[in-house]
């Protein structure tokens, strides 16, 4: 079963929902990177709820059939970056998500309305 881009953004952020992430966010970067079709980005207030998020997301994206390319930051639980190919998942620790700012980063992109 394929599994297409809008269907895991909007697993993915179903997924992060389900464990209380805070200011969720997705991005569109069609026509404007190659990178994926979008970014989601959260942030927990503990390591042990960013943990909690990244699995759950990994869990929902397996459960749908999506492959997950791969998932870096799973151990510190600082800055998980998820690769679920066409979406790419970026969950925080709180104080993480407001150093880096990466919506700044990507502010040419529009803000996508899911679920």
């Amino acid at each position: 079963m394929t599994v297409t881009p809008n269907e895991l953004l909007n697993i993915a952020v179903s997924a992060a929902e389900d464990k209380k992430a805070m200011n969720i966010v997705a991005l569109d970067l069609q026509n404007i990177s190659l990178i994926a079709d979008y970014f989601v980005i959260c942030h927990g207030n503990s390591d042990t709820q960013v943990q909690a998020i990244a699995s759950e997301i990994r869990k929902q994206a397996q459960e749908a059939g999506a492959n997950i390319r791969g998932i870096e930051g799973l151990d510190s639980a600082r800055w998980v970056l998820m690769d679920l190919g066409d979406v790419v998942v970026h969950v925080f620790h709180r104080d993480e998500r407001e150093y880096y700012n990466i919506e700044r980063l990507w502010s040419d992109a529009k803000v996508v309305e899911t679920l």
